[in-house]
């Protein structure tokens, strides 16, 4: 056969053609055999396409005088595969300015472009286009209008925005493939406005006037799909997906009823896109059911579909089924390890989620951002300081110390272990702050009792033109609240609301009842409450706590009442009440308390501390003599009691809620669990060295006391975080000014 035959049977086939470098081949041939034949170099600059060669299928463009269309549908889709949106949309402009029609080749890469670039505007713009052409009733132009709106339905508006996009784009470093991008990039002004994107469309046409575009776009999706004439399983997965994603799940399951209605039977990106309805829903039982179904129709090993339950069993609480399921998979990849990781974290099982980390890296599975983002809150539950900071050196190996959630995630995890400095440090290397950042920072400085710098950098992120969410206020409300700044926390809240039109959540005015109720301020704090609608037990509780503070009886009494009316098995109000009677030497009082506890069969949380020295955690309670080291223990906190005590020292035996003798109080304060962790600290540790306890309840105030003497006679900072802050002791002194 001739060379000029073979290629042009060749050039018929092109799906022949496998490779890259067999493209190259053939480009060679053709160049020697045919010279630049306009068909040839087209059919060409398709294959290049195919194979997403962007510099090969850009030389092959230029090549053409008048491109034919195909031409141009190969160079766009070539574009947008790549994620050249800018590019792409480019391309579809000159096109048609040039009175080519695009076809329903064209529209998928186009809209593709348009989610890329995050621009709903611009996808309404073209989704008029593909209407007046008459390509709506097309099953793949529909599928992508589908999924544009899927994805961009939720977005805030301003992401349409022309100028933040560029601005991503400019900073790609994929950009420099194309050999045409500066000359594209000074098109930015010729392209001009959306409204302007061809000339003979007008946004009017898809709703830009002064009604409420939410209401307008809520059911887009839908709407497409409704119209299609002929919808494929593709159809069906997608707008299933969109409701599913953009929180419309009543219409997600409805689709997923009518789809069955059609005798069309789910495939596994159906389940997988179902099943986070479920997660949301926390409907486990339902959940169940896609599970049975996934098991009788052999999807339950697929990776989506199992990924799907174990996040779908997680979000339910119900992860040891999550874990059932992840072990049933035959292959895991990095999503099903980071989910189920994640969900351990998000129910509190810190320990098995990291455990699960150690073993995803054993298993060469390569960590990713989410990982990391998952795994450290659980180093900063556990205060696991040291893992926390292996953590951190893996981050900056695989290069993720730029991205904005694992940065705020290592701010959290550094502040909730007591080192607020490295919390600050990597904040101000972050090169862009968004809310999550602002506020964790924030709340850092709140809860390691840096009040000023709480409110500081808060006034900060207004300036810098952030607009602080709820999650902030509350940031900003513990701040206040833990250093008795009563009015500013009023202000705040004020602000929260005329200023923001932010709803106060129940932790808003928990917050501020808090801050009340620590100032002292009980009867406005009870008023303040009393005036809610729908007071729960946990904001009662808060205002129990400052009455027994305070040692207000009567106003405690009042408190418990209505906490016991919202929550009669509350634990909280029935120790605090407890204590409040004690405290005014009430035995009889506080005994009936704790037998009706007993009768409600509610028992209190004993008292933990923990302590990690050398990679290891150890754990008190108190009392505890099972330590191996407690002879050491026991011997250093005697010698210790006795220097406390030539230093002023005197235990203020009111903090034992027992009436017992006066000695046998004084040996239970002595046993606390915070100070034989801090007594095995200081025997275990070189001298100077900082450290570092966590307690699972609130610090007593004679401990509070013993710990500010203790600091000054080791000469060491002595860091103490308990359920609700932390303290940071150090000469003689707490962070805290002795208010919490």
């Amino acid at each position: 056969m001739n060379p000029s035959k073979f290629l042009k049977n060749l050039l018929k086939n092109p799906s022949s053609i496998s490779s890259a470098s067999q493209t190259k081949q053939l480009h060679a041939q053709i160049i020697k055999h045919k010279g630049l034949n306009p068909f040839y170099l087209t059919t060409l600059l398709s294959i290049y396409s195919n194979f997403n060669l962007l510099p090969e299928s850009i030389t092959l463009f230029n090549l053409l005088q008048s491109p034919p269309l195909l031409a141009w549908k190969s160079i766009i889709r070539c574009y947008t595969s790549l994620g050249f949106s800018l590019e792409c949309l480019y391309c579809f402009n000159q096109m048609r300015a040039i009175g080519l029609y695009p076809d329903h080749h064209v529209f998928p890469s186009v809209l593709k472009s348009c989610t890329l670039f995050k621009s709903l505007k611009l996808g309404e713009s073209v989704h008029a286009c593909i209407i007046q052409l008459g390509l709506d009733i097309d099953v793949y132009t529909g599928n992508a209008l589908m999924n544009m709106y899927s994805k961009l339905e939720g977005l805030d508006e301003r992401t349409g925005d022309m100028g933040q996009p560029f601005y991503v784009f400019d900073k790609m470093s994929q950009r420099k493939l194309s050999n045409r991008a500066e000359n594209e990039c000074k098109v930015i002004d010729k392209f001009g406005k959306m409204n302007d994107f061809h000339p003979k469309l007008d946004m009017d046409l898809v709703g830009d006037n002064s009604l409420d575009r939410s209401i307008l776009r809520k059911s887009s999706v839908q709407k497409v799909f409704d119209n299609m004439p002929t919808r494929v399983l593709v159809s069906w997965n997608t707008v299933i997906s969109g409701n599913a994603q953009n929180g419309r799940f009543e219409d997600a399951l409805a689709m997923l009823r009518d789809m069955g209605n059609e005798n069309l039977q789910p495939d596994a990106f159906t389940l997988s896109s179902v099943l986070p309805v479920f997660s949301e829903l926390v409907v486990v039982r339902k959940g169940k059911e896609i599970h049975g179904y996934a098991i009788r129709n052999r999807l339950d090993h697929h990776l989506f579909v199992g990924s799907g339950l174990i996040d779908m069993y997680a979000k339910c609480t119900h992860i040891n089924d999550a874990y059932k399921v992840f072990n049933l998979l035959p292959y895991r990849d990095s999503i099903s390890w980071n989910t189920i990781i994640a969900g351990c974290v998000q129910n509190g099982f810190f320990d098995e989620g990291l455990k699960l980390f150690r073993e995803m890296v054993s298993a060469k599975v390569k960590p990713v951002n989410i990982s990391f983002s998952s795994t450290l809150p659980a180093c900063a539950h556990l205060t696991t300081l040291s893992l926390g900071k292996q953590l951190h050196g893996y981050i900056l190996r695989c290069g993720f110390e730029e991205n904005a959630l694992i940065a705020s995630s290592l701010v959290d995890m550094y502040a909730k272990c007591g080192y607020i400095k490295i919390a600050r440090s990597i904040f101000n290397k972050s090169k862009q702050h968004d809310i999550v950042s602002w506020t964790t920072m924030i709340m850092g400085y709140a809860l390691n009792g840096h009040p000023d710098d709480a409110i500081s950098l808060f006034k900060q992120m207004e300036t810098e033109g952030v607009k602080p969410n709820s999650v902030a206020f509350l940031a900003v409300l513990t701040a206040c609240s833990h250093a008795g700044l009563v009015d500013q926390a009023w202000d705040y809240f004020n602000r929260m609301i005329n200023d923001y039109g932010l709803s106060p959540q129940m932790e808003h005015y928990a917050s501020v009842a808090d801050v009340l109720g620590r100032a002292g301020r009980l009867k406005k704090a009870y008023d303040f409450i009393s005036n809610m609608s729908d007071a729960n037990s946990s904001i009662w509780s808060t205002l129990l706590s400052a009455c027994r503070v305070h040692k207000n009886v009567e106003m405690a009494e009042k408190v418990a009442k209505e906490t016991f009316k919202v929550d009669p098995s509350n634990i909280e109000a029935h120790i605090f009440l407890s204590n409040a009677y004690s405290a005014a030497r009430r035995w009889k009082d506080a005994a009936n308390v704790r037998l009706t506890m007993r009768s409600k069969g509610i028992s209190k949380e004993a008292a933990c501390s923990w302590i990690e020295v050398k990679n290891k955690v150890h754990t008190f309670m108190a009392n505890d003599k099972s330590h191996e080291s407690y002879e050491k223990i026991k011997k250093a906190l005697e010698e210790l009691v006795e220097k406390m005590e030539n230093e002023g020292y005197v235990p203020d035996t009111s903090e034992v809620h027992h009436d017992v003798d006066e000695e046998y109080k004084r040996s239970l304060l002595f046993s606390h669990s915070e100070r034989l962790a801090i007594a095995f600290g200081i025997i275990s540790t070189p001298k100077g060295a900082t450290i570092r306890i966590t307690k699972n309840i609130r610090v007593c105030n004679d401990c509070h006391t013993a710990i500010k003497f203790m600091s000054k006679i080791v000469r060491r900072e002595i860091i103490v975080r308990d359920n609700s802050r932390f303290h940071h002791f150090k000469d003689g002194s707490c962070s805290c000014r002795d208010y919490w």
